[in-house]
């Protein structure tokens, strides 16, 4: 058995590991060391706007039931991000060169799986299109062409050096307590924070007649736009200050910054996805007093992420209506965030490798994250859109119990049970 997987992104790496780990010959394609413009790695499964993979936090939060469901399936992503972990509370941040290095050697030392590195400008009849939000060229252009796509654009964050923070007017906390002095907090006063929301808004954008807003997805609203709807909207949001404490008082406006790696050398800006120009980026963040001699090692960058329209498209276990032997995996299905898409790529191995064997399409019950994901993207929908990890697709079930944290609980155990159940179905 042999299968084609065209893209090494998050979905990708997942769905050819997981192939070649049960026997599938796998030739594995992928554009690098040639780059898209927001890249700037040579390695696999780059994380491109933030090293953050969200909640942990497996009986509280969807994300993190969808972590652990993708632990039970075998998930190689997860298995990197244990490796290259970095402090961040509850959350599960990553320090991406180790990230993308250990799914890199992985991928590339599996003797079941051939890489090769060029370009693909047509669609295939068969295999795994797993090329992504940044899908380019030709290829994009094809997929269009037989199937339409929509699109909206996606912001990453800046990352500041360590040593270039003034931790005199900066403190480590984290909020509630919850974790182990995992962020850095820079506090801003009544006026230092309207002048910084002023500055902000009135910044000079990147070709900002591109990007419209009714495009930008809300899961990235760029901070400038988020500021941009009402003063205070920032302090209700990624810049609020509760659960913190400075010099025994809750500060007016709070800026975290969070590890970008291991070695600590790098902070992001939580929150601050931007698409502010490179000079207004530093202008304006240096407003922030903790931030006053900040050196950026990366600007933030604001990109066009596509994706199809799946519900007309593709069925449930991601292959194309009409034609069953070609399957689409990853964001470019209609789901958003890193987990998300590599969630579906790992799924999708499991999909390809039923159809290899002769067996029909077994889809996860929608008690479980990846099966109400899986049946999102497949459920026809006027206004379809990107579509995160949440309690809201779920089936229901547990209504009657009041205490949230319990029917969370009990959410979660089925769910896990419910994937066990898949995962003993397809590889019996």
């Amino acid at each position: 058995m042999s299968v084609t997987v065209i893209g090494a992104g998050l979905a990708g790496s997942e769905a050819a590991y997981f192939l070649a780990s049960h026997g599938v010959e796998v030739e594995l394609i992928d554009m690098k060391p040639k780059r898209t413009p927001a890249h700037t790695s040579d390695l696999f499964c780059e994380l491109v706007c933030s090293n953050s993979l969200k909640s942990d936090d497996a009986y509280g939060n969807a994300c993190g039931l969808l972590k652990a469901e993708m632990r039970v399936l075998g998930s190689i992503t997860m298995e990197a991000a244990r490796e290259a972990r970095v402090p961040a509370g509850s959350a599960l941040a990553v320090d991406r060169e180790k990230f993308a290095a250990y799914v890199t050697e992985r991928l590339k030392g599996h003797p079941g799986i051939t890489v090769v590195s060029e370009e693909v400008e047509t669609l295939p009849e068969s295999g795994v299109v797993a090329t992504g939000p940044l899908t380019s060229g030709k290829l994009f252009e094809c997929i269009k062409a037989r199937f339409g796509t929509l699109h909206f654009y996606d912001a990453s964050a800046p990352v500041v050096s360590a040593e270039s923070i003034d931790f005199e007017k900066a403190f480590v906390q984290d909020r509630y307590g919850k974790g182990t002095g995992d962020y850095v907090n820079c506090p801003m006063t009544k006026a230092e924070y309207e002048a910084f929301t002023e500055a902000l808004v009135g910044a000079e954008r990147v070709v900002l007649r591109d990007f419209e807003t009714k495009e930008i997805f809300e899961g990235c609203m760029p901070v400038e736009v988020m500021a941009a709807r009402g003063k205070d909207t920032l302090r209700f949001g990624p810049f609020k200050p509760v659960g913190l404490e400075y010099r025994g008082e809750r500060p007016y406006a709070v800026l975290q910054l969070r590890k970008e790696n291991a070695a600590g050398t790098g902070y992001n800006l939580v929150g601050c996805q931007t698409n502010l120009k490179f000079q207004e980026q530093k202008r304006v963040f240096s407003m922030i007093p903790a931030l006053k001699n900040a050196q950026f090692e990366r600007y933030g960058v604001m990109h066009r992420n596509t994706y199809l329209e799946s519900p007309k498209c593709l069925r449930a276990d991601f292959s194309v209506r009409d034609r069953p032997e070609l399957f689409f995996a990853g964001q470019i299905t209609g789901v958003e965030g890193y987990v998300e898409s590599a969630a579906v790529g790992l799924l999708c191995g499991y999909h390809v490798l039923n159809r290899l064997c002769g067996k029909e399409p077994a889809v996860p019950p929608g008690t479980t994250v990846m099966g109400a994901l899986s049946r999102y993207i497949s459920t026809e929908n006027e206004n379809f859109s990107p579509m995160n990890a949440n309690y809201g697709i779920l089936d229901g079930g547990y209504e009657g119990i009041c205490d949230k944290a319990e029917r969370k609980k009990l959410i979660a155990e089925r769910a896990l049970s419910d994937i066990g159940r898949f995962k003993r179905e397809v590889l019996g």
